[in-house]
């Protein structure tokens, strides 16, 4: 059976890991030359590459995140985007991660290994398919990621989403046997610890029920979900440049890196006073928020402009990269919990979330003096509170306060353009995030020429770059 030999150049990214796969390619296509835990540490790398890579920075661009000011960025923040843009991606989703998380499948059954390692392996393929339906609509699924089938059939959108839960219910069936405990090392994230994975699929199902608009289950899942910083599913880091995490390799050490700066939006939101702040009116700071902590944490000034902070915060040469979190749940109680359980409810859960920021949450270079976030009552969101001055209503301000908190938490993560296409039609509470040109949003990635050339079963008429997805219409 014929192993996917691309781990072997995703695993340079993560010198870490290179021991691992020395001797491996010695024989690519014996059924006994990939251990099944050297091709699952290739398709957890291969997960990290399309959640933090290129496609989180194009769906930065899209939502308001960076802002292109050279070359090949400039044009994708003016949407001058063609097929082609989004070849990488594609082959990033399907063969990095899908093809080496279903090989890593067959030869740990192959070798007799079940349960736990099948369990993450479903996890990973659950990433891939789940993020690559959010992003391109209809995608292929049964047939995805087998070599057997050189042009796979596409499936419905909604259709695969259905399929991805279906598939994360069989991984947590699968971590509950406690069975088949992956090789030491071979798993990145939680070195095969069975109880973090079911958070984290409980998690992902909840981000997945929330792409759909199934706020009921999404906040019953999330209620599963990552109950720890601990347990959150992030990308470890090192020392060297091989094993540097992917925004200090773009925007510390690559040539391209003048190429893209935060956004100006983007940055007024956090930006705590004149001196650093495009627009001092966005800041979102009040008498119970001072963002300075988030800031410094977020962003650096340098001389391309505001960029992702490569000294000792967000993109660090080893700072974790975060695929799915505790901030992310607390998020999604936050907002699921408003939708169905009401006002009160959705208010615990910011609060929640905003005790955790207090303690210094997720902010690595945290200093205790310039971070405050007091917890809200709801008086603040009443017309004329702190968080309602231009007097919508007390719902409407609190859903608002939440979307944005999650705008801003998800900062360089594809979840972003998620979340603005969902919430494009809430016209009161949606972040305001305006068209580069035009007056249209970007609304999925472009099909990519590689799958158009050669694959016959690519949705016809093809869709166009500002044709939303079906769970988005």
């Amino acid at each position: 059976m014929k192993r996917i030999s691309i781990i072997f150049l995703l695993a340079l990214l993560f010198s870490a890991c290179s021991s691992l796969v020395e001797d491996l390619n010695e024989n690519p296509n014996s059924p006994t030359s990939s251990s099944y835990q050297y091709i699952l540490t290739g398709a957890e790398i291969g997960n990290t590459l399309f959640l933090s890579g290129e496609a989180a920075r194009k769906a930065g661009i899209f939502c308001g995140y960076y802002t292109g000011i050279d070359r090949q960025h400039e044009g994708f923040s003016q949407y001058a985007v063609t097929t082609s843009d989004f070849d990488n991606q594609w082959n990033d989703v399907f063969v990095n991660t899908i093809a080496n998380a279903i090989a890593t499948q067959e030869a740990a059954a192959e070798e007799g290994v079940g349960g736990i390692t099948l369990g993450i392996t479903k996890i990973i393929q659950a990433f891939g398919f789940g993020t690559a339906a959010s992003l391109w609509g209809s995608i292929p699924f049964e047939e995805a990621g087998r070599p057997a089938f050189e042009n796979p059939a596409f499936e419905d959108q909604i259709l695969v989403y259905e399929k991805v839960q279906a598939l994360l219910d069989e991984a947590i069936a699968d971590l509950e046997s406690g069975e088949g405990r992956p090789a030491t090392g071979a798993d990145i994230h939680f070195d095969g610890d069975p109880a973090a994975w079911a958070e984290v699929a409980h998690s992902l199902k909840a981000r997945l029920f929330l792409h759909t608009k199934n706020y009921r289950l999404a906040y019953e899942e999330a209620l599963l979900g990552i109950s720890s910083p601990d347990n959150s599913l992030q990308t470890p880091h090192g020392d060297a440049i091989e094993n540097a995490n992917l925004n200090y390799q773009f925007f510390e050490i690559a040539s391209r890196a003048a190429d893209l700066v935060t956004s100006d939006f983007m940055a007024s939101l956090v930006a705590p006073d004149e001196a650093t702040s495009p627009d001092i009116s966005n800041y979102r700071g009040n008498a119970k928020t001072d963002e300075t902590g988030r800031y410094n944490y977020l962003f650096e000034t340098n001389s391309f402009g505001t960029q992702p902070n490569t000294v000792d915060g967000f993109a660090a040469q080893d700072a974790p990269t975060p695929l799915l979190t505790y901030q992310e749940n607390l998020l999604i109680l936050a907002e699921a919990g408003f939708r169905t359980e009401g006002f009160e409810v959705g208010l615990t859960h910011l609060n929640e979330f905003r005790a955790y920021m207090a303690a210094g949450g997720y902010l690595t270079n945290a200093d205790m003096a310039n971070i405050q976030y007091e917890a809200y009552e709801t008086a603040d969101f009443e017309n004329g509170g702190i968080e309602n001055p231009d007097g919508i209503s007390t719902d409407d301000a609190l859903l608002r306060e939440i979307l944005e908190e999650r705008y801003i938490t998800l900062f360089g993560q594809i979840e972003g353009f998620n979340d603005t296409r969902r919430t494009m039609r809430e016209s009161v509470v949606r972040v305001p995030v305006a068209p580069n040109t035009g007056t249209q949003l970007p609304e999925r990635f472009l099909y990519p020429t590689t799958e158009i050339d050669r694959n016959p079963n690519v949705p016809t008429p093809i869709p166009d770059f500002f044709e939303p997805t079906a769970v988005n219409q």
